[in-house]
């Protein structure tokens, strides 16, 4: 095992230490190379959006087991689970009203149990909530991207009340993780289950993107035109690329820990 990890150990070491410029170059290439390799494997596209949000659920049942085994929720946002409860309500809402699916029931079992995690943040757990962590205003997050899907929302035929909510709901999930990283930023220290929470839905997102991404290139573009005219279908497409890049800099940490054979993830400043 020690042959294989230090070749990995010395890429690590060696990409730590570039310029910021030469870091973002090499996670787009490293990005870009994911979207060929996904391509070359998954024919149906379709399944990737399936599998974001079946690696949505595995990240949230981690959450579920950390708070039931070991009775506490040190190093979780409060918040960021309310802006998750608040974008799949939205998504739910819009799912019943434009096009009931198996996307209907996959998000109607993640709220429930986003909803059980917060029941017991609140309550049953209240004692070891770091609410002093957990300062992220986050009307600083819903109140723009309101205003923002007032302005811009889907030209589709459904009613408008409909097309806004559906862009409130894309915009909010987009950015819904930033109380979390704020916590994580706080501590410094990030304990196994939330570190594999967090990474679930960075490779969560990053397949989410990749679907949209791999769908426009098949289509060759006439995916953007179904889903309407404007700055609609950009604000779609770079809703996804900033959830990606949001959770990018978190997910490489956690993946050099679990490489180094850390358990306890540790965060040097300026990650989030």
């Amino acid at each position: 095992m020690k042959a294989t990890k230090r070749p990995v150990q010395a890429v690590a070491t060696w990409a730590r230490r570039q310029p910021p410029k030469i870091k973002v170059f090499l996670a787009v290439v490293s990005g870009l190379a994911a979207l060929v390799f996904l391509r070359m494997v998954v024919h149906d596209h379709d399944n990737l959006f399936v599998a974001a949000e079946a690696v949505h659920s595995i990240g949230i049942s981690v959450l579920i087991y950390k708070l039931m085994k070991e009775k506490t929720c040190a190093g979780l946002s409060l918040k960021s689970q309310d802006l998750t409860a608040i974008f799949l309500a939205a998504r739910l809402y819009c799912s019943f009203v434009m096009e009931y699916d198996i996307h209907t029931l996959l998000d109607s079992a993640t709220l429930l149990t986003t909803l059980w995690v917060i029941y017991m943040i609140r309550f049953n757990l209240r004692s070891s909530y770091m609410e002093d962590k957990d300062n992220f205003a986050i009307y600083y997050l819903v109140i723009p991207c309101a205003l923002l899907a007032l302005i811009i929302h889907p030209t589709t035929h459904h009613n408008i009340f409909n097309r806004i909510s559906w862009a409130f709901c894309v915009y909010l999930e987009s950015i819904s993780v930033l109380p979390q990283l704020r916590v994580m930023q706080n501590t410094k220290i990030v304990e196994p289950f939330t570190a594999h929470y967090v990474f679930a839905l960075g490779v969560a997102r990053f397949l989410s993107c990749a679907h949209w991404v791999l769908q426009v290139l098949d289509t060759r573009g006439r995916l953007l035109t179904a889903l309407g005219y404007g700055l609609w279908p950009s604000m779609v497409l770079l809703s996804e690329i900033v959830q990606t890049f949001i959770l990018a800099d978190f997910c490489y940490y956690y993946v050099k820990s679990v490489l180094g054979g850390q358990l306890v993830l540790r965060l040097p400043s300026g990650v989030v």
